[in-house]
């Protein structure tokens, strides 16, 4: 990029370059790693189209660009993403938050219809976005955030004194339910549950960015659901409820195996916005021996 290079003209070199790249968003991506360079907001970028960038801009911009078009996720480059009325930090210690986790948060609170959650658990849970968009929702819950990775467990920590509450979270680490003690209102989770043979033809950009352990659900994508299936009844109150996103092609198996479980009852499978069945629901049955 030569130095007479102006806004304009960037933003449309960068944008034909991302097109050769199969970016299917190019000219919003260019956009938000400019804005991002240039230290403003996208829209600013359409009121001075013609001013020149510094030598020390176009560095910067090069450098993201170059990283975006060999796969760097956006959201990594940026650093941040919005999550359900909160603001996350995203590096590649988690999985970027998804648009269908935002819907299982919605599902849970609109379930509830204004009922207090109680104790409640987000089970692996990244970067936060679970527990912290619940804490925002509903001051009175009390939450417990666990995973098994220390370094998502920093991040997830970092993003609730972002968003004004760490001192409403308990973070812990813990393998799936392996650590924790006592017993939850409510249970949420966002397992792994890409099968080990639909990984490898998952995006560039998810397979070889994003922790595979946030993605790998084993060789037919059930390996963590049924981990978690098998063991929440032991550590959910009487009538407590689980909450799980699943693949949409594994609605079937799914309500299988809740309803082959001795301590889960009222299996449900709900659907998201394109009605693709994407999430699982239970609730502990009231016979559950003490555990």
């Amino acid at each position: 990029m030569e130095e007479r290079w102006t806004i304009r003209e960037v933003l449309s070199w960068t944008c034909s370059y991302f097109r050769r790249a199969g970016i299917a968003a190019a000219r919003f991506e260019a956009e938000i790693l400019l804005a991002q360079v240039l230290n403003q907001d996208r829209l600013e970028l359409y009121l001075h189209p013609d001013r020149r960038l510094t030598p020390e801009q176009r560095t910067s911009f090069r450098r993201l660009v170059k990283l975006r078009h060999g796969g760097t996720p956006l959201q990594y480059l940026t650093g941040a993403v919005e999550f359900y009325n909160c603001r996350l930090r995203v590096n590649g210690s988690a999985l970027i938050p998804r648009p269908e986790t935002e819907q299982l948060v919605e599902r849970v609170l609109t379930d509830r219809q204004g009922q207090p959650l109680g104790r409640t658990l987000d089970l692996g849970t990244g970067t936060g976005a679970i527990a912290i968009a619940l804490a925002l929702a509903c001051p009175e819950a009390q939450l417990t955030a666990c995973d098994s990775s220390v370094e998502a467990l920093e991040l997830a920590q970092e993003n609730a004194m972002l968003n004004g509450v760490a001192e409403r979270i308990v973070f812990q680490r813990s393998d799936w339910f392996a650590q924790l003690s006592g017993r939850f209102d409510l249970i949420i989770s966002n397992p792994p549950y890409v099968s080990s043979e639909e990984l490898a033809g998952l995006a560039p950009e998810v397979r070889c960015h994003e922790p595979t352990v946030a993605l790998d659900g084993g060789a037919d994508g059930l390996e963590c659901l049924r981990a978690i299936i098998a063991q929440a009844p032991c550590y959910l109150n009487p009538g407590g409820q689980l909450y799980l996103e699943i693949g949409f092609e594994q609605a079937e198996a799914v309500q299988r195996l809740l309803e082959a479980s001795d301590g889960l009852s009222r299996p449900l499978i709900g659907e998201d916005l394109t009605g693709l069945p994407r999430f699982a629901c239970a609730q502990r049955a009231e016979s559950l021996q003490e555990a």
